[in-house]
């Protein structure tokens, strides 16, 4: 009994942001007279927080180093404009422009990164000047006007659904099957492993409860899905991102430098990890990951837009520090992310169908980032 309690501490972070998220969405599909959860409310929810989900991912491995990145809203106003010129004046495939806005993304990232890595200079000065300067060159590419519409294969990347081959969204039920088997698999797997390298692990019941709980979700979101139009496109770019990156930062050794140079830089350089590298690429990360959320928000509008991305990188800071990601570095994880993004998300559009103002909605989101901010720092002196 003392094992299952000291392994439900160890992940109470964890759980608890899953918990805080259950309780925000049953709170207010009731406050909003079951408003929240309807399949066209439930997957605009997706679409409008897509970038910032996006965004999440790639601030997590900067936030894993001790620092982060204030420069990201103004690389997406900038990649947008970019995408604009390319696709709507110069007439340039959507495939291809979106390639070119990688490649720039990946190479504001290393431009960021050298000063960061290798100059020593803090990365909250080199990305408080990349957001001055990237906001400006936006206003410049579109003269401070908005520029669109875009092709259709360019709006399908953020408003698009998977087509079913099958007729109605017999697909999407076919896939909620497929991710919820995989699910229980894997922790099955986990579980094994655990017990093979003699872990504590949770009890059969608790193991039982916990995979039942995860696949009915999964099917009840995935029939509120198949209810409406079926999966987003961009609901699948993001599955397939989270997995991604959280195989890298849980299963390589790349992703365990970052932990360690988030926990220690000292000591991991000198265990023989070169930590400037390290560095160098989360920041290159974080330039394509900038671009690519740039191109989905852009999508999303449908128009390019020197406001693009005002505040985007405070709520992808917001998103990393609620899901449990530690304000000195080393500490975090992507689902982590992710589901902190979901509950600021749930918390904004509950707010706004119950018809509070942008005001106190901000003010909100700000207690609410202290509130996760004061519990690391409240966790971190009790365990010491």
């Amino acid at each position: 009994m003392n094992n299952v309690f000291g392994t439900m501490k160890k992940n109470f972070r964890q759980y608890g942001m899953l918990i805080a998220l259950a309780i925000v969405m049953v709170l207010f599909q009731i406050l909003t007279d079951g408003v929240l959860l309807r399949p066209v409310n439930l997957t605009n929810l997706i679409l409008q927080n897509s970038y910032i989900l996006i965004l999440a991912v790639g601030m997590l491995l900067c936030i894993l180093t001790g620092y982060i990145d204030l420069s990201v809203g103004s690389i997406v106003a900038f990649v947008g404009a970019i995408s604009a010129t390319l696709m709507v004046d110069k007439g340039v495939p959507a495939i291809y422009a979106m390639i070119i806005a990688l490649i720039i993304g990946g190479a504001i990232g290393a431009w960021q990164a050298y000063w960061i890595a290798y100059v020593k200079i803090p990365p909250f000065i080199v990305t408080l000047a990349g957001m001055l300067i990237f906001r400006g060159l936006a206003l410049v590419v579109l003269q401070g006007q908005s520029k669109g519409p875009f092709p259709e294969m360019f709006q399908s990347l953020s408003s698009g659904f998977i087509p079913d081959p099958f007729g109605g969204n017999g697909l999407t039920i076919l896939i909620g099957i497929l991710a919820s088997a995989i699910l229980v698999w894997n922790e099955i797997y986990k579980r094994r492993k655990a017990r093979k390298y003699a872990f504590d692990e949770i009890p059969v019941w608790a193991f039982a409860v916990k995979a039942l709980f995860l696949v009915a979700v999964i099917m009840a979101f995935t029939l509120v899905f198949a209810s409406y139009k079926g999966l987003p496109n961009i609901l699948v770019l993001l599955v397939v991102l989270i997995l991604i990156y959280d195989f890298v930062t849980q299963k390589t050794v790349p992703g365990r430098h970052i932990y360690a140079l988030g926990g220690n830089a000292k000591a991991a350089k000198l265990s023989g990890i070169k930590t400037e590298q390290v560095m160098f690429w989360v920041y290159v990360n974080m330039g394509v990951i900038s671009a690519l959320a740039g191109m989905v928000f852009a999508a999303r509008l449908n128009v390019a837009t020197p406001k693009a991305g005002v505040n985007f990188e405070m709520d992808a800071i917001t998103a990393c520090y609620v899901g449990g990601a530690s304000t000195t570095g080393g500490v975090g994880t992507i689902i982590g992310a992710m589901v902190g993004g979901l509950f600021m998300g749930v918390l904004n559009n509950g707010m706004s169908i119950m018809g509070i103002g942008i005001d106190w909605q901000q003010a909100i989101k700000g207690f609410v980032l202290l509130a996760a901010v004061a519990f690391d720092l409240y966790s971190k002196a009790k365990n010491k």
